[in-house]
């Protein structure tokens, strides 16, 4: 039996990202598509706005990136701001409930679920585990009605910088302001590879990171790419290396880079094969 979500999208699941200038590009967008291919039953539709289709798989759809009309973007913040091109009334031939799903994320389940819950007019945010104190989603995986959100693209649009800073990251913004409210997906179906999945020193030195029972989706913020979780390396900065050397050179002042000693201990991962076994093409 097909869900009031799906519905109201022809029967059609709806997958959509975004991707500008050169910081991810066809290697990232190639992999969620696959990555989606495989933990989706059809029909299903996926869709990329981008300023640069080169090496792009052939059964991606392309559309230009979604216009904002915003001169000057917002500076020295936190927020992702651009995905505020989808908050306009139209993307491209797209209609009735969207699921977004960020470049560096990795799927590990089924998608199916995020379009059978909740109404076909609903906000539905996956939850935000760095602040467990705060009711805040996270945009890295979230479904909304095309159109639904113009009225914060409109006010995003009055006031760039204004936004940015009183709501520092723009899932914050989409939270507060959603029309009708924000809802939230099952917290265990979307989960933050540190917090979630990463050991506690020090076990972090003798177990390799997890992978929870019942998770879907796996997110990566913050430039900590799932490149970094298959090597072994604890952020953009990190390098790979056994337990053992990285304990030796806790009072090495290039190794820490100013980290307190717990800081240093703490910031280390064993490989993880099991990301390599989902983020591939």
């Amino acid at each position: 039996m097909t869900s009031a979500v799906l519905a109201a999208s022809g029967g059609v699941k709806q997958v959509i990202c975004i991707s500008w200038g050169t910081k991810y590009g066809a290697p990232f967008i190639n992999r969620l598509y696959a990555m989606v291919r495989r933990n989706i039953t059809p029909p299903f539709t996926f869709t990329c706005f981008t300023d640069n289709r080169a090496d792009l798989n052939p059964e991606i759809l392309c559309e230009d990136l979604p216009p904002l009309d915003v001169e000057n973007m917002p500076v020295r913040t936190k927020g992702i701001w651009p995905k505020a091109r989808l908050w306009g009334p139209k993307l491209g031939k797209l209609s009735g409930p969207v699921l977004f799903l960020d470049l560096d994320l990795v799927i590990v389940g089924s998608l199916d679920s995020f379009f059978e819950v909740g109404e076909p007019d609903d906000v539905i945010l996956s939850r935000n585990q760095t602040t467990p104190f705060e009711r805040l989603g996270q945009t890295s995986l979230f479904r909304f009605p095309v159109g639904k959100l113009v009225s914060l693209q409109e006010k995003f649009r009055a006031d760039p910088q204004g936004v940015a800073d009183k709501y520092e990251f723009e899932q914050r913004f989409v939270t507060r302001n959603a029309p009708g409210g924000a809802k939230f997906f099952p917290r265990r179906w979307v989960l933050h590879f540190r917090q979630d999945c990463r050991w506690p020193f020090p076990l972090n030195y003798f177990l390799t990171p997890r992978l929870p029972a019942n998770a879907r989706v796996i997110l990566f913020p913050r430039d900590f790419h799932p490149q970094f979780a298959v090597e072994g390396r604890f952020g953009l900065k990190g390098r790979a290396a056994p337990p053992l050397d990285h304990i030796l050179h806790m009072f090495d002042p290039e190794r820490r880079r100013n980290k307190s000693l717990f800081r240093y201990l703490r910031h280390y991962i064993r490989p993880t094969p099991w990301v390599a076994d989902h983020w591939r093409e």
